[in-house]
């Protein structure tokens, strides 16, 4: 009996002699890349000096100071439903990664079961029963508790963990992803919305002065002062400017509805809030001082990339690990008895213990090919990591040169449009002295009205562009 005993144990030992000798796992270990980095971003020299205090990158929008702006980037956080449904996707990554550390754990579970039996006649045991004069009814109780473990001798169940834990971390960065676009998007749509409500106000004012000066060529015609061709050119330059505010009008609408939807609000619900006239934000100064190798921290759209090249990095070693044995232990200790009266004594006790392997011997060529895959599904994820930096950088250099450019055409426009402001106020004034008519006083609201009209264009463009700044530095979460 000893030595069926240690018969018994020995392989046992060997097994786990053979986990803890076995301390490494086959593949390859996994180092993040280095990509090469420009100290700095180029296009930050053209950006004019910060007049104030510069922007924090994790909540970025609250520079622009518009307390409506908060609103609505407050409410498309807690309520947008891209966002939601990024919320979930990480859940259900982190349920993956914990059955993924589950599996380099033992299973155990408990099962109890009574049946009880009759025996039919008409059927060839039944009669051979029944011809015996034995007892055709019966009763079966049975309790047992049972363990496995599959020893991950080579490595290939850690390496599956690791795989998982990499997804995981990469929906949580998509997560984060997905955070960055929702508050840009709608910072971008509430200016796109205020950029619309300025320019609806201009293309009134100028409907308004082009019926003016229609009623007064009209007069004019009719009295014989003006040709009949400068009629129909008046009633033309007029139909243009009044066709300009049902299409901004109809845009407005537009923006609004898709700024509720990323509000995750139903369309209407919030368009008498956002109706309240106000001014487009005007864009804050922009920390950029660490350069392009911040982008690898902050942006999470690169982290998402790189994760992912971590967990097919890892799935490499899972693939390998097909090429060696399997080894597994699982051990039962229970009771069975036809009565429930003795099922837990001596006589009704049973115990099994199995050491079991597993080898895709004769499968290599499979396993070849899947090695391969694994190796193609790397070299891809890391062609994805290489362009989503690239790509990073050239999103901030876009950025950045738009919101310079557009700055300083705001500038330029705004002089423009002080110049014809004082030009009108000439008119004006002399319109007053009887020097010139009223039809100089409207051409010239005209074209004031056209530079502002501009103006708002070109700054509406650089608040936007800082918006695009941002989100192309990663700014919205706490990296």
């Amino acid at each position: 009996m000893p030595n069926l005993q240690a018969r018994s144990i020995r392989p046992v030992a060997m097994l786990t002699l053979g986990i803890f000798l076995s301390s490494c796992a086959v593949g390859p270990d996994y180092a993040p890349p280095r990509p090469e980095m420009a100290g700095r971003f180029r296009a930050t020299a053209s950006l004019p000096p910060a007049a104030g205090p510069q922007a924090d990158l994790a909540s970025w929008w609250r520079a622009f100071d518009d307390p409506m702006l908060d609103k609505v980037v407050n409410q498309a956080l807690a309520e947008n439903l891209d966002l939601a449904q990024a919320v979930a996707r990480v859940r259900q990554a982190r349920a993956a990664a914990g059955i993924a550390r589950a599996a380099l754990l033992p299973s155990g579970e408990l099962n109890a079961s009574a049946a009880t039996a009759h025996q039919s006649v008409e059927t060839p045991d039944g009669r051979i029963q029944q011809a015996l004069g034995v007892n055709r009814d019966g009763n079966l109780y049975a309790a047992d508790a049972g363990a496995s473990w599959e020893a991950d001798v080579f490595g290939g169940l850690r390496r599956g963990q690791q795989a998982a834990l990499a997804d995981y971390q990469a929906a949580d960065a998509d997560a984060a992803a997905a955070r960055v676009a929702v508050v840009a998007e709608a910072a971008d749509t509430y200016i796109l919305l205020r950029t619309l409500q300025a320019r609806l106000t201009i293309a009134r004012e100028q409907a308004g002065a082009q019926r003016q000066l229609l009623d007064l060529a009209r007069l004019q015609f009719a009295r014989g002062i003006l040709a009949e061709a400068g009629l129909h050119e008046t009633e033309s330059a007029c139909a243009s400017s009044e066709a300009q505010v049902p299409t901004l009008e109809s845009a407005l609408e537009s923006t609004t509805n898709a700024l509720e939807v990323l509000m995750g609000a139903t369309p209407g619900s919030w368009h008498a809030a956002l109706a309240v006239p106000s001014v487009i934000p005007a864009p804050p100064a922009i920390e950029s001082a660490d350069g392009p190798a911040s982008l690898l921290r902050r942006r999470p759209d690169i982290i998402v990339a790189e994760r992912k090249l971590a967990a097919a990095n890892a799935r490499i070693g899972t693939a390998i690990a097909e090429y060696y044995p399997h080894f597994s232990i699982s051990a039962l200790l229970g009771f069975s008895s036809t009565s429930a009266a003795s099922l837990f004594g001596s006589g009704a006790a049973q115990a099994q213990a199995i050491a079991g392997v597993r080898w895709r011997l004769f499968d290599f060529g499979r396993v070849d090919s899947e090695v391969a895959a694994a190796r193609g599904r790397h070299a891809e994820a890391l062609a994805a990591y290489r362009q989503a930096v690239l790509q990073a950088t050239a999103d901030v250099e876009n950025a950045f040169t738009s919101l310079a450019k557009s700055q300083s055409q705001t500038q330029l426009l705004q002089s423009s449009e002080d110049s014809l402001d004082r030009r009108r106020q000439s008119v004006l004034t002399a319109q007053a002295r009887g020097v010139l008519s009223r039809v100089d006083v409207l051409q010239s609201t005209g074209r004031l009205l056209q530079a502002r009209d501009a103006r708002v264009g070109a700054q509406s463009n650089a608040a936007r562009a800082a918006v695009a700044s941002f989100r192309a530095l990663g700014g919205g979460w706490r990296g």
